[in-house]
């Protein structure tokens, strides 16, 4: 009880901090600067167990794999996080009078990475249940009850095991589509495009520009359902293969330190324009 009411309090305080300095601060980004302080406070505790492996060759070929990981992995995010497809919209002409202007060439973004980090959170919370359900049969008195809870518990929570990483990596790339598609039918593109006049050239207004769109938006979905699966697993076949478990923070973390400066970075940005600052003075 008292561990529950501790973290209770500490998320409360957490939350009432962030409204604190998303009010005098960067707006929207106060929870968000918090859970980024915790991140990237866990790097030098990371180095350090690194730095304290006894065998010198041993600790420089460590040291050299998780920096070349980092930033391997923070440039990918950045370009991932970033891509999109533009698909060309033709917009009408504004009537001025008995004349009416040339249509209006414009785009529709599509993101490839539409879904963020929640793939990774449905794919975390589901994999948890299991294990939590299968502890309670581990002390079992029949040994094929027994044993189906530990081999339930290795493969929904042992990170080590190559099943586990498996179906981690498949349910991450698999609610990736789901939750892409699920945000794109309730934006209804093809009907707000047809109520505004605007048309995807070669695509009839309606129902088939909706269609075609989601079919190009599940083609360029799947590198980037992929690539979640693979920053979702890194941490965990890193640590197979160099048998370390400082590379932990390879993961999703990353995806939200990248997400974080990134959206304050914009933020300073809107905040010197509203201010009327020149916002060359953020450096590009």
């Amino acid at each position: 009880m008292t561990t529950i009411i501790s973290m209770a309090a500490g998320t409360m305080f957490a939350i009432w901090l962030g409204e604190l300095i998303s009010e005098y601060g960067i707006r929207n980004q106060g929870l968000s600067l918090i859970i980024f302080s915790g991140i990237v406070a866990r790097l030098p505790e990371n180095v350090r167990d690194l730095w304290l492996e006894p065998e010198i060759s041993r600790r420089l070929t460590l040291i050299i794999a998780f920096i070349v990981l980092l930033v391997i992995t923070v440039f990918a995010i950045v370009i991932v996080t970033q891509g999109r497809r533009n698909v060309p919209v033709m917009y009408p002409g504004r009537r001025m009078g008995y004349r009416q202007s040339m249509p209006v060439k414009g785009t529709l973004p599509l993101l490839v990475n539409m879904s963020g980090m929640i793939p990774i959170i449905f794919a975390q919370s589901i994999l948890t249940f299991p294990a939590i359900i299968a502890q309670f049969f581990v002390a079992s008195q029949t040994e094929w009850v027994r044993n189906f809870a530990v081999g339930t518990i290795n493969l929904f929570s042992n990170s080590r095991d190559p099943g586990h990483i498996t179906l981690y990596f498949l349910m991450v790339v698999g609610f990736s589509f789901f939750y892409t598609d699920v945000i794109f039918q309730q934006q209804n593109y093809g009907e707000n495009l047809k109520k505004s006049g605007a048309q995807v050239p070669g695509v009839t207004k309606g129902a088939p520009t909706q269609k075609y769109l989601e079919r190009v938006l599940r083609r360029i979905t799947l590198p980037g359902a992929l690539f979640l699966g693979v920053v979702a697993v890194l941490p965990f076949v890193a640590g197979n293969i160099f048998s370390a478990n400082a590379f932990t923070v390879l993961g999703s973390g990353l995806l939200i330190v990248v997400g974080v400066v990134k959206d304050t970075f914009f933020g300073l940005e809107t905040e010197l324009k509203l201010r009327g600052y020149d916002d060359a003075l953020l450096v590009r």
